[in-house]
């Protein structure tokens, strides 16, 4: 606003009035894809556009700063966006985007980012095999009859790693399957997990599972998550 309309001259901004202002950046806000500003911060702003301590004859040059950040970081914005685009356009013409994004809170471009480091899945052997390959499957340390702890060595493929982990937020934050195994393995009485520890479970978890909804083209059902195949039997009521 200061920088666009006003081309930084402080005065100019100030007889906007700080209720025109707190409209304008509302406006300008709400078109960058955001929702609403914090009138905190845009009240304390307009406050020191007449503050007269500090080097007056720098600030001009300190905004044009920050107006060069905000041009790249859009620019940034702008790519990222058409990169997402063309990423789940292969994904769609797969024909993987449905059995991808059957598996709850995991979006189209979250498995496309995923799958990007992984490659075919098909490839994999066994959905464990898949987990390794992102080094979220610690080795354990096995000499005769000793069996040491075991801990993730941070080896493999460290982008894939991060792409399961982005994945994992979304998935506790509303899924009841994932939520509700993060919540017993951080609470349950034995072998408690650090919310770390769990979240790499998580992880693991949902490479897993789509490993399995690709290589068997069958949706991810929730009962099979949560219980595995032998999940408990209904009982049907006469009536």
């Amino acid at each position: 606003m200061i920088l666009d309309r006003d081309g930084g001259d402080f005065a100019r901004t100030r007889r906007l009035g700080l209720a025109r202002l707190e409209t304008a950046v509302r406006r300008e806000i709400i078109k960058r894809g955001g929702q609403k500003p914090c009138l905190r911060i845009v009240r304390k702003l307009f406050a020191a556009l007449t503050d007269p301590t500090g080097v007056l004859a720098h600030r001009r040059g300190a905004l044009e700063r920050t107006q060069l950040l905000l041009e790249d970081w859009a620019d940034n914005q702008r790519r990222l966006a058409d990169t997402e685009a063309r990423m789940v356009a292969v994904l769609d013409e797969l024909e993987l985007t449905e059995l991808a994004t059957s598996i709850a809170e995991i979006s189209a471009v979250g498995a496309t980012a995923i799958l990007a480091e992984t490659g075919d899945p098909n490839r994999f052997l066994t959905a464990r095999a898949m987990v390794k390959h992102a080094g979220l499957a610690p080795p354990e340390k096995l000499s005769g009859t000793y069996t040491g702890r075991t801990k993730l060595t941070g080896q493999s493929r460290p982008r894939l790693r991060v792409a399961a982990w982005r994945a994992v937020w979304g998935a506790l934050q509303t899924d009841t399957v994932y939520a509700a195994r993060y919540r017993h393995l951080t609470t349950r009485e034995t072998n408690r997990l650090t919310p770390t520890q769990a979240q790499t479970v998580i992880a693991a978890a949902i490479l897993r599972h789509l490993h399995a909804v690709i290589t068997t083209s069958v949706a991810w059902d929730p009962l099979i998550a949560t219980h595995g195949t032998r999940h408990p039997k209904t009982t049907d009521l006469a009536a």
